[in-house]
C-alpha cells in the first residue's frame, strides 16, 4: 500500500518482521479462539517474544528497542489484522510495561518487565469494577496494610487475560487515606490463591483472550510490589494518567490494521465479482465506499503518528491527552465504518463465515467502547482544548474582527 512507500528502511525491516510473525500465526488458533476453545493463547506471546517483537519502546536494558511510537504503531497495524484479542494481548505488554518502565523500581523491571518483553509471562490490567466503568476514582477495591503486606479485597471486571496472565496491575484504595485521589495506588499482583477468576464473559467478539472478572479476597501483596515500591503509595492517579497513553494509542494503532484487513478483502472481492455484466467496483455505490475507507485509514495513520510524536516529545500533559484521545476516537470510529463498508460491498456473503468480515465486525464493535468510550474521549478532547484555548485564545490574527459589522459591540450579547 502507499503507506509502505513512506517508510524508512528501518521501518520496512520492522514491518517485514512483524508481517512474517503474523503470517505464521495458525489459522486454527484464530478459529479456536473465536469459538472459545482457547481461553488464553500464551504461545502467541511466547512466539512474539522469541522474535523480539514485544515492548519495542522500552529501554534495551530491559529487552526493548528504545523505539518511537511510530515504530510501535507500524507494528500494531500489522498485528491488528489478526483481530482485537491478539492485538490486545500484544498491546498489554506495552500498556502494563509502560507503568513498570515509567514508575517501577529496577527490581520490578528485572522481575516483571524483562520477562514480559521476552514473552515468558503474560500481563493483565485490573481497572474497571462492576459498579462502574469510566469512574476511575470511584474504585472500591481496598488495600489494608499490616506490616510490609497489603491485603487486597475487591473485584475487577472486563480484565483481558484474567484467565491466564501471570502478573496483574491492580488499582486499589489504600485504607486510611480519605482523599480518593491520594488513596489510589497501583499494585503488581502475582497470580495466586487469593486471586479468583469468578466469571469468564461470553463476548460478542474479541474472544479467546481470557476476559473475565477477578475477585481479590484479602490477597496478600508485599509492599515491594507497590508500583514504585514504598514511594509509589498514593501514586495510582499518576500511573493511570500515564497509562492512558498506551491504552488508547495501542487501540488506535491496531484499529487501522483491522480496517485495512477488511477493506482489502472487500476490494479484492469487488474486483472479481460481477453484476449486470460488469465488475462491481465499476459502480459508484461500491467504489465510493472503497474511496471513503482508504481516506479514513490514511487519516487515522496521520492522527496516530501525530499523537505518537507528541507523546515521544513529552509535550505538556494536556496536549498529549487531547491528541491521544483524538487518535483513539477517530481511528476506532474509522475502523468500525470501514469494516461496515466492507460488509456492505460484499453483500450477503460478507455476513457469513465464508469470509472473516463478520468476525472483524464483531471485534471492531468493542474498540469504540474500551479504554474509555469514545464519548469519554469527546469529554477529554474538549476539556483539554478549552484549557489551552482560554489561556491564549488568539494566536495570530484575530479573525473575529474581520467581519464587516465587527465593531457593533452592542449586537454581541452573551448573557441570557
Amino acid at each position: 500500500m502507499t503507506s509502505d512507500m513512506l517508510m524508512t528502511d528501518k521501518d520496512k525491516i520492522l514491518v517485514e518482521k512483524v508481517r512474517n510473525f503474523v503470517s505464521a500465526i495458525p489459522k486454527q488458533l484464530l478459529l479456536d479462539m473465536d469459538e472459545d476453545k482457547v481461553k488464553y493463547p500464551k504461545e502467541f506471546l511466547q512466539e512474539a517474544g522469541r522474535r523480539d517483537l514485544l515492548g519495542l519502546r522500552f529501554d534495551s536494558k530491559w529487552g526493548g528497542k528504545g523505539a518511537s511510537w511510530k515504530s510501535e504503531l507500524l507494528a500494531l497495524e500489522e498485528i491488528g489484522v489478526l483481530g482485537t484479542s491478539l492485538g490486545c494481548l500484544y498491546s498489554l505488554v506495552s500498556i502494563v510495561g509502560e507503568a513498570i518502565h515509567k514508575f517501577g523500581t529496577d527490581r520490578q523491571k528485572e522481575k516483571y518487565l524483562k520477562p514480559m518483553i521476552q514473552g515468558r509471562i503474560g500481563a493483565a490490567e485490573g481497572l474497571t469494577e462492576p459498579r462502574g466503568g469510566s469512574d476511575f476514582f470511584g474504585a472500591t477495591t481496598t488495600a489494608k496494610r499490616k506490616g510490609d503486606i497489603f491485603y487486597l479485597t475487591g473485584q475487577k471486571r472486563f480484565v483481558v487475560g484474567a484467565e491466564g496472565a501471570d502478573i496483574i496491575l491492580v488499582y486499589a484504595k489504600v485504607d486510611g487515606i480519605s482523599d480518593p485521589k491520594k488513596a489510589i495506588t497501583a499494585f503488581l499482583v502475582e497470580r495466586g490463591p487469593g486471586v479468583e477468576v469468578e466469571h469468564l464473559y461470553g463476548l460478542m467478539g474479541t474472544r479467546g483472550g481470557g476476559t473475565g472478572r477477578l475477585v481479590f479476597n484479602k490477597m496478600p501483596v508485599p509492599v515491594e510490589n507497590v508500583l514504585g515500591g514504598e514511594a509509589g503509595i498514593g501514586n495510582g492517579a499518576k500511573v493511570f494518567h500515564q497509562m492512558m497513553i498506551p491504552e488508547r494509542m495501542t487501540s488506535a494503532g491496531a484499529a487501522v490494521g483491522m480496517g485495512r484487513a477488511a477493506i482489502q478483502i472487500a476490494a479484492d472481492y469487488a474486483n472479481k465479482r460481477k453484476a449486470f455484466g460488469k465488475k462491481i467496483r465499476s459502480y459508484e455505490a461500491v467504489s465510493f465506499k472503497i474511496s471513503d475507507s482508504l481516506t479514513f485509514l490514511d487519516a487515522s495513520r496521520g492522527i496516530n503518528y501525530m499523537a505518537g510524536k507528541a507523546a515521544d516529545m513529552n509535550l505538556p500533559g494536556g496536549t498529549v491527552r487531547r491528541l491521544v484521545s483524538e487518535a483513539k476516537k477517530f481511528s476506532t470510529d474509522a475502523a468500525w465504518k470501514v469494516v461496515n463498508n466492507a460488509m456492505q460491498i460484499m453483500g450477503g456473503i460478507g455476513y457469513t463465515n465464508i469470509y472473516p468480515i463478520e468476525r472483524l465486525l464483531r471485534d471492531t464493535r468493542l474498540i469504540t467502547i474500551w479504554t474509555g468510550t469514545n464519548e469519554i474521549m469527546d469529554l477529554v478532547i474538549q476539556h483539554e482544548f478549552y484549557k489551552e484555548f482560554l489561556s491564549n485564545p488568539h494566536k495570530g490574527r484575530d479573525i473575529e474582527k474581520d467581519a464587516a459589522g465587527a465593531e457593533f459591540s452592542d449586537e454581541k450579547v452573551y448573557d441570557d
